[in-house]
């Protein structure tokens, strides 16, 4: 029997990404406390998660006949929040030159004493 393999969109399929981790686990990859975890599971159910401005969405399973059993998340969901939570540096901007010390912005008259 031939075994086909499903297209993971250009990516390596490993096992590790298809791992299911418990919340517990996944908070402490995230670098997160298991509570602040729960709060962005729930902002992200009814759509008030932002990451760094971005609305984000989580997929996790949860299981039961209620849907109110254990929630795992896969690991590659773990990994796409990692990178959505990493910092990147911004160029540099350039500093403006100094105004000469003549001028005064907003000021459009000529300064002194008026001639009287």
């Amino acid at each position: 029997m031939k075994v086909l393999q499903g297209d993971c969109g250009g990516k390596a399929h490993s096992p590790m990404a298809d791992e299911l981790l418990s919340v517990k686990e996944a908070a402490r990859r995230l670098a997160m406390a298991v509570t602040t975890l729960y709060d962005w599971l729930g902002q992200s159910d009814r759509g008030l998660l932002l990451i760094r401005g971005q609305p984000v969405t989580i997929q996790y399973l949860q299981g039961g006949p209620a849907g109110q059993g254990r929630i795992r998340i896969q690991a590659r969901e773990v990994e796409r929040l990692k990178d959505l939570l990493s910092v990147r540096p911004h160029p540099r901007r350039p500093r403006r030159l100094p105004s000469r010390p003549d001028s005064f912005p907003g000021i459009t008259v000529v300064l002194g004493r008026p001639d009287c």
